[in-house]
């Protein structure tokens, strides 16, 4: 399987970090007496990039370097919160070693900041397993632009047909699918009805091995 390779979001998919993303945002917003909603949460925070949330929260346009120093207030609220917390969702080590014995490669394509990806690599140790780790600040342009999908297969030196990801949000699965790579929806934090179709779907990895995904990549 040294031609094919898995490739993870990281949010909601390697650990489930949403409520703890949700909790920094309800702190960041409360000091500035900006109101929202677990809906507008669920439909404008998980799985956009911090830009687009920004933005639309605070119902304004934002400069590039606006976006920046909010950026850093608010990933350091949810680094604080979340530290003592880190732990990958159900299934998902034991799956990766399993990946990896049957010779896949794999990689990490976040939209998320580096410092977060570092804190959680850092926790659950894993890095040496990865033979790509992107982040924001790897990219020009974020999900649903499949930008972070196609170099992280350039990087893996995979065709990006060869390439199954794991994504559990809409923008995550339509940069996926742009990329014309073959898509499982992890279903953290929404459901499948709310994803783009997939060519197959999972709440925790005890579900999945590295055989699922030889079948996968075969049809």
């Amino acid at each position: 399987m040294k031609d094919h390779a898995v490739i993870f979001d990281m949010d909601g998919v390697i650990c489930h970090t949403n409520p703890y993303h949700a909790e920094a945002f309800k702190v960041f917003f409360d000091k500035r007496s900006i109101p929202y909603t677990d809906e507008e949460f669920t439909e404008h925070m998980y799985g956009k990039h911090n830009s687009y949330i920004m933005q639309y929260f605070l119902k304004r346009a934002l400069s590039k370097e606006e976006v920046t120093v909010l950026e850093d207030e608010k990933e350091s609220l949810f680094r604080e919160i979340y530290a003592q917390h880190v732990a990958p969702i159900n299934g998902f080590l034991t799956f990766l070693r399993d990946l990896k014995v049957h010779g896949f490669k794999t990689g990490v394509a976040t939209s998320a900041p580096r410092a977060n990806l570092a804190l959680i690599l850092e926790k659950l140790m894993f890095a040496q397993q990865m033979e790509s780790i992107l982040s924001s600040e790897d990219v020009s342009t974020h999900k649903p632009n499949p930008e972070v999908y196609l170099k992280s297969a350039e990087n893996l030196q995979v065709t990006p047909q060869h390439c199954v990801v794991f994504e559990d949000s809409f923008s995550g699965v339509t940069a996926a699918l742009q990329a014309n790579m073959k898509v499982v929806g992890v279903l953290s934090s929404h459901t499948q009805q709310e994803l783009p179709p997939c060519s197959a779907y999972i709440k925790d990895y005890s579900e999945v091995d590295a055989l699922f995904i030889e079948e996968l990549l075969s049809r």
